[in-house]
């Protein structure tokens, strides 16, 4: 039976190509409710709109914002988490200051593109604000390194899919999201 609501809100996006049905975000969503936190999926306006293809980063990043703002306006939100996976971790990376995000949960986290290691987007993960990023150790994506404020969790044999064990996902997840 999940605990009563505990005042901890964590807003997932899903990936350039996939939607909030993804394994790994169904888990986590699943686990954090049965903590006691609330969990708001956001599906991006590119993919409502039934495009394939992601906006450009700024659209994104505004769209997110005012999905945060809206949500604040009706959850009594005591923590706020945000975050995602691959592109969805990418916005909420970019957007955690500004969102007034207490913590970011990046699942899957684009290190770069496949092959080109030389287009790192670490960078998106310096924020400040304290970030667990779950990855697999066959990324095609790569696999950031911790840092000041960013643990990083790598599950062996998955890929950036997470689909594996999801259940492995969430569990890594929700005591760094409801704690």
């Amino acid at each position: 039976m999940p605990r009563a609501f505990d005042g901890t809100l964590l807003v997932l996006g899903h990936g350039a190509g996939g939607d909030v049905d993804a394994a790994d975000l169904v888990a986590v969503r699943d686990a954090v409710l049965g903590a006691g936190g609330a969990v708001a999926l956001v599906t991006q306006p590119y993919r409502v709109a039934g495009r394939r293809a992601p906006a450009p980063a700024r659209q994104l990043d505004v769209a997110w914002l005012a999905v945060l703002a809206a949500l604040r306006e009706r959850v009594p939100v005591r923590t706020l988490v945000v975050g995602g996976r691959s592109s969805g971790a990418r916005v909420a990376c970019r957007t955690a200051r500004e969102g007034g995000a207490d913590r970011i949960l990046a699942l899957a986290f684009p290190l770069h593109p496949p092959g080109k290691p030389e287009k790192s987007r670490a960078e998106e993960l310096r924020t400040g604000v304290p970030t667990l990023v779950i990855n697999g150790d066959r990324d095609a994506f790569g696999v950031p390194d911790g840092g000041p404020a960013v643990i990083v969790e790598v599950l062996p044999g998955e890929t950036h899919a997470l689909s594996k064990r999801p259940e492995a996902v969430a569990a890594l997840a929700a005591p760094f999201v409801t704690a």
